[in-house]
């Protein structure tokens, strides 16, 4: 991995100035390499992104054109879906600028955005992931109630809430840290403007501030985790007193989508998250990052497309059209 984590020679960092008057942003390293490495890499991550549009804009359309998938499984699909898109523009435009970049700035701004809206959009897909896994629970352990449960209505709330929760849930520390002052060189060694890397440059540390974060950024991950791995213990508990194989492995057919995609994100993130980020090396901090970040949004339309055959029939009938 030596060729990826060298400081690249067309890029002057040890000349950056470092007062406030004449820095403009913070500067992402990203994945230092020659410019060759750097040109292979945009082209790698720019077919990456576009697969990664395709896929999830597919099951969008699959699901808005096929009457048959007008259920609030598959409504929470393409919710879902369309949150991977925004999730994932969110840090790889820029960082495919930053690929072709000499300087590699990110203005205060689009850093305090890009913080914002990758963190507000993860902590929705957390909620997302629960809401999908509480609507597999009543599929499975309340089938004749289920229609008059989850409602169109309830589907469309659920929905909503992710959302505002979501985007609520970091709109004060974005705040606060947005009025924060900093010092130095303001490099970043990260492809994204992380929490982490960004209390380190502050000129004064604040307790309150580092409390603030630690105490809210692991509650959209470990409340949900905990709700998901709650349900899916009672599903599991349902499943084994079905009296047929056949039945038991249609119940599981039914979550086995969903449970691979809560694995490789959750398994991701607390890998990221779940130990101080002192312990990380910088190099697989930006590893752990870009597979729950680029590569999971790459990978669910395929686990969803394989995996269930109503979504694959609907998905062959949108690319005949």
């Amino acid at each position: 991995m030596g060729f990826f984590f060298t400081a690249p020679r067309y890029m002057n960092i040890s000349n950056t100035p470092n007062t406030s008057s004449t820095i403009t942003g913070f500067i992402l390293l990203g994945f230092p390499c020659f410019r060759e490495g750097q040109i292979l890499l945009f082209v790698l991550f720019s077919v990456v992104y576009l697969l990664t549009l395709m896929g999830n804009g597919s099951i969008i359309c699959a699901v808005r054109w096929d009457q048959r998938l007008h259920t609030p499984m598959y409504i929470l699909l393409a919710n879902f879906s369309f949150l991977e898109i925004w999730y994932v523009t969110s840090t790889v435009p820029n960082m495919l600028a930053n690929f072709l970049s000499d300087t590699k700035v990110i203005s205060f701004s689009g850093c305090f955005l890009q913080f914002y809206f990758f963190f507000s959009l993860g902590s929705t897909e957390c909620f997302f992931l629960a809401i999908m896994a509480f609507d597999r629970y009543l599929a499975i352990c309340q089938p004749l109630h289920y229609p008059t449960i989850m409602t169109g209505r309830l589907c469309t709330n659920l929905v909503v809430s992710c959302w505002v929760f979501g985007f609520l849930w970091f709109l004060i520390p974005i705040i606060i840290i947005s009025q924060m002052s900093f010092c130095g060189s303001r490099i970043i060694d990260h492809f994204l403007c992380d929490p982490g890397p960004l209390l380190t440059l502050t000129c004064k540390k604040v307790p309150v501030v580092e409390t603030i974060f630690s105490t809210l950024s692991p509650l959209p991950l470990v409340i949900p985790f905990l709700f998901i791995m709650g349900s899916y213990a009672l599903v599991l508990r349902a499943v084994l007193k079905v009296p047929s194989a056949a039945g038991k492995r249609k119940a599981f057919s039914t979550c086995g989508s969903h449970l691979a995609v809560v694995s490789l994100f959750y398994g991701s993130v607390l890998v990221m998250y779940g130990s101080p980020t002192s312990e990380h090396e910088a190099g697989t901090q930006k590893i752990v990052t870009l597979f729950y970040s680029v590569v999971t949004p790459l990978l669910n339309p395929v686990i969803y497309s394989l995996r269930n055959k109503d979504m694959k029939n609907a998905l062959q009938k949108f690319l005949e059209i």
